[in-house]
């Protein structure tokens, strides 16, 4: 994020994502760049596409967050990520997505990490159950819209993505934000080889 406020909002919170790098990541900038040239010029956007796991409220336990997030990475296997649609979430949140298929492999890292988290005691922000939780990467925040602006923007982007762009993550990221700075770190996973999906 470069966004002052957007930068503002999340300072002392943690995050756990996935940042696509390959076929994924192409479609995420080609769709977010048509996008953004049909909507106003003051919508914010992600800089980077990136699938949250979770995130935290820990800003006095960064490092100890950080050190429980790594033993889990180090046990887990990679992980395939498919995109299925482009969709969005609703008023009030307003966001368009890009909604990826349930894959075992992400179920499974979802599952395990809460596994890990359940016998810590840390924050955990915006957690919802498995069964509820939608994989996806934000493409473009459209909160600022009028609720008929966003129904008539989110009727005109959303679609089945009929290629379903993909790729295999071997890694993770940490990301955490104190004083108007984010900062990041790479957590590879340790888990076996992909195997073919």
């Amino acid at each position: 994020m470069t966004d002052p406020t957007l930068l503002g909002s999340l300072d002392g919170q943690q995050y756990l994502v996935h940042r696509p790098a390959s076929h994924v990541a192409t479609f995420y900038a080609a769709e977010q760049a048509t996008m953004r040239k049909s909507l106003p010029s003051s919508i914010t956007h992600p800089n980077t596409g990136h699938v949250t796991l979770r995130g935290f409220y820990e800003p006095s336990r960064v490092h100890e967050l950080k050190s429980t997030l790594e033993a889990w990475a180090k046990r887990q296997e990679p992980i395939e990520v498919r995109v299925d649609r482009v969709d969005g979430f609703p008023t009030p949140f307003q966001v368009l997505i890009a909604r990826l298929q349930r894959s075992d492999s992400l179920i499974d890292a979802y599952s395990s990490l809460t596994t890990r988290l359940d016998d810590a005691d840390f924050c955990r922000i915006g957690e919802l159950p498995l069964e509820e939780w939608v994989f996806h990467l934000s493409l473009i925040y459209c909160n600022s819209l009028s609720e008929a602006d966003w129904r008539k923007t989110h009727t005109e982007n959303q679609r089945k993505v009929e290629d379903h762009p993909h790729e295999i993550l071997t890694q993770a990221e940490f990301v955490w934000y104190e004083n108007g700075v984010e900062r990041a770190e790479v957590l590879p996973f340790g888990g076996p080889a992909p195997q073919t999906f």
